[in-house]
């Protein structure tokens, strides 16, 4: 399985978050994330829990137990991902431009904050070797179970294996240890975006994911530290009219709808 151990991070908010399996079917496997990311493991719901990792048959799911807001996942073969890889636009969608995707380069690429996968699996589905690291224990063992049932998919089964690959490590610390001989020739970050005035507009995976691992607060740091180990070009995904990360200019932008690329070219 595409998971590169190491590091290992605890999560600011909440470092307790336990898994409880659906049935006893899944007891065993819960064992083993249990194992890998450092969980415990329950048979129940607990009291005064407000989140849980719900391991059922199809997935795992991290789920706020104080609302009715639904459970967050990761899929690569289903919904919106799966949408993107089929009618995305290729090479020519924002993403793949500011990468630097062209006719017959693919560049390999570390998404160096990986969150849910899914600009990753985009890049892989497009050709591109793309290591996601992610220092969060809750988010990467979602990763982790996505990555899984993806593996076994006969379409997407391939893609996966050669092209994505899961580092749960701290992204500053991972890459200060890089090898020079091992740079990338792109460096990509998805920091946390800005707390925005109206809270409704923020998605339910974002509200989550903040009330779980914090802020990226080192974010400018990342970006210090990614600007002296990619070989080509680091690429800073921004909302539209957000500031440039610690106010570094880009050498030049790529805007789509709601979102801005920043790309720093190395020279």
């Amino acid at each position: 399985m595409p998971i590169q151990p190491g590091g290992l991070q605890t999560d600011k908010a909440h470092p307790t978050i336990p898994i409880l399996p659906a049935s006893p079917n899944e007891y065993e496997a819960a064992i083993h994330l249990a194992a890998t990311f450092q969980f415990s493991v329950v048979d129940t719901k607990l009291p005064n829990c407000p989140y849980l990792l719900h391991l059922t048959a199809e997935r795992l799911e991290l789920c706020d137990m104080t609302t009715t807001m639904g459970p967050v996942y990761v899929d690569f073969v289903r919904g919106r991902v799966d949408y993107r890889r089929r009618y995305g636009g290729g090479i020519k969608q924002p993403l793949a431009k500011a990468i630097g995707l062209k006719q017959a380069f693919r560049p390999t690429v570390v998404d160096a904050t990986a969150g849910l996968g899914r600009d990753a699996f985009v890049l892989a589905s497009l050709g591109c070797r793309v290591h996601m690291l992610e220092r969060s224990k809750v988010v990467a063992a979602l990763l982790y179970d996505g990555l899984q049932r993806a593996g076994q998919d006969f379409e997407i089964g391939a893609l996966i294996k050669a092209h994505l690959q899961l580092i749960y490590y701290d992204a500053q610390d991972w890459l200060s240890q890089m090898p020079e001989t091992q740079y990338p020739d792109v460096i990509y970050l998805d920091p946390m975006y800005p707390h925005r005035q109206k809270s409704a507009l923020v998605k339910k995976e974002m509200r989550l994911f903040r009330a779980i691992v914090g802020d990226d607060l080192d974010a400018a740091a990342l970006l210090k530290v990614a600007l002296t180990c990619a070989r080509q070009r680091v690429v800073v995904k921004r909302p539209k009219l957000a500031p440039s990360l610690n106010e570094t200019r880009a050498t030049f932008c790529i805007q789509s709808q709601n979102t801005r690329f920043d790309v720093y070219k190395i020279f």
